[in-house]
């Protein structure tokens, strides 16, 4: 059985770098008519699967696959007919057919981690190495190792880290998402949370953010999650979990892996908070943390306190909200800083703001003292209010000038590495 029945208590009512980079000067025409005042959600289909899998041809392999992918069916099914119901034996489903197709699933070129172990050196014992994993994760002797740390470039010239697990680490952590994601996927997300989530794109979110602000807004808040990934608090992680998992084992697991430190430049460091990006797991673990401080808050929030219509968009830890009204959008701006606060987090003070933003923006930006209104960036695009030739408002989305910028330094960059090269190449 995937749960044992019991019944949980329900809480109080993100690479982002790799965004598109297309330009436009049209104007966004909404993909499905406009119904409701409520933020339009995009169906959600199931995940593609990964290329680079071994060519396992006989039948007793295939069957092992399918049984595993029934066994991931099976629990989203159940979580879907009972909602608030806790999965009490998750882990006994982690099993060798469940760890291959996860194993399969990762990327076959992917950076090694702290014990060198790549995809292909892995695989030359695959069977006997996974019987061994199986077995070390139910007898509770596997301990997840320590992440490797890199840093990859910003668009602005920082530099991003990034966590880098062992390969084994990898191939539970994908066993464990392909059990949880079904759970929280179809019963517990919301529709207007589109980071991370399997049949969800930076493109699905551009268009539901931009049917919304065709629609009865003319403030935008444009909030940011300051150092999110860093500050993820482990305690509360920990109590959202156990609203659907009543697995102590596999919460104890979960927890490992946030606890398991980092690895940089020959050096340990200890984690006592956050959650490190470039793990198999991060995502979804960022996308629960969220669902439950701000996903379902607002939700709330919008039916109880708003006076007038509010639309949300949210891709990992950017949050763009369209308002009807300026109150609405300056007491959701209090709000929501005092419910971050409570969970450990804050809203970014230089990237968080509340704008004039809609068709009426132009006629009225003279109030604010600006000769046009303001624009903001979303997921790598500058939204910004336009007329076309009749004098109707528009919406124009351009790529953001640091997008752009860093684009441009990264081809500078390649034609001086190539001047020197022949002219064929």
């Amino acid at each position: 059985m995937v749960g044992d029945g019991q019944r949980g208590e329900g809480p109080e009512s993100h690479d982002p770098e790799k965004y598109a980079h297309e330009e436009s000067d049209e104007p966004i025409v909404p993909r499905k008519p406009a119904n409701s005042w409520v933020t339009p959600e995009e169906p959600v289909e199931g995940r593609g699967e990964a290329e680079g899998k071994p060519a396992d041809g006989n039948a007793f392999r295939v069957q092992a696959r399918e049984d595993a992918l029934t066994t991931v069916e099976r629990v989203g099914e159940r979580a879907k007919q009972k909602r608030g119901e806790k999965f009490t034996s998750l882990l006994g489903h982690v099993k060798v057919p469940l760890l291959k197709e996860a194993y399969q699933r990762l990327r076959k070129k992917a950076a090694a981690g702290v014990d060198g172990e790549t995809w292909s050196s892995y695989g030359e014992q695959l069977e006997t190495r996974l019987l061994d994993l199986q077995d070390r994760v139910h007898r509770g002797s596997y301990h997840p190792q320590p992440v490797r740390r890199v840093h990859i470039p910003k668009g602005d010239g920082r530099m991003r880290p990034l966590g880098i697990p062992t390969l084994e680490d990898k191939i539970v952590q994908q066993a464990v998402r392909m059990l949880l994601e079904p759970i929280y996927e179809r019963s517990e997300f919301i529709g207007f949370s589109y980071g991370f989530r399997p049949g969800r794109s930076q493109h699905m979110a551009l268009d539901a953010l931009a049917e919304s602000l065709q629609r009865k807004v003319s403030w935008v808040l444009d909030a940011d999650i300051r150092s999110f990934f860093d500050t993820v608090d482990h305690g509360w992680m920990q109590k959202f979990l156990e609203h659907r998992i009543g697995d102590r084992r596999l919460i104890r697991l979960l927890m490992k892996w946030l606890k398991a430190g980092v690895m940089e430049e020959g050096k340990l460091h200890e984690t006592q908070a956050g959650t490190p990006q470039g793990g198999v797991i991060s995502p979804l673990l960022a996308n629960i943390y969220l669902h439950y401080v701000v996903d379902l808050w607002a939700q709330n929030w919008r039916k109880q306190n708003a006076r007038g219509q509010v639309y949300v968009v949210r891709y990992a830890d950017d949050l763009v909200m369209g308002f009807q009204y300026e109150e609405d959008a300056r007491a959701m701006s209090e709000a929501l800083a005092k419910r971050l606060a409570e969970f450990g987090l804050e809203l970014h003070p230089d990237k968080t703001r509340v704008l004039r933003f809609g068709r009426f923006a132009r006629q009225d930006s003279p109030k604010d003292g600006r000769t046009r209104p303001e624009t903001f960036d979303f997921l790598g695009f500058t939204h910004i209010c336009a007329e076309d030739k009749e004098g109707r408002y528009r919406l124009l989305r351009r790529t953001s000038r640091k997008k752009r910028m860093a684009k441009l330094r990264a081809v500078r960059l390649e034609m001086r590495q190539r001047i020197c090269d022949p002219v064929i190449e």
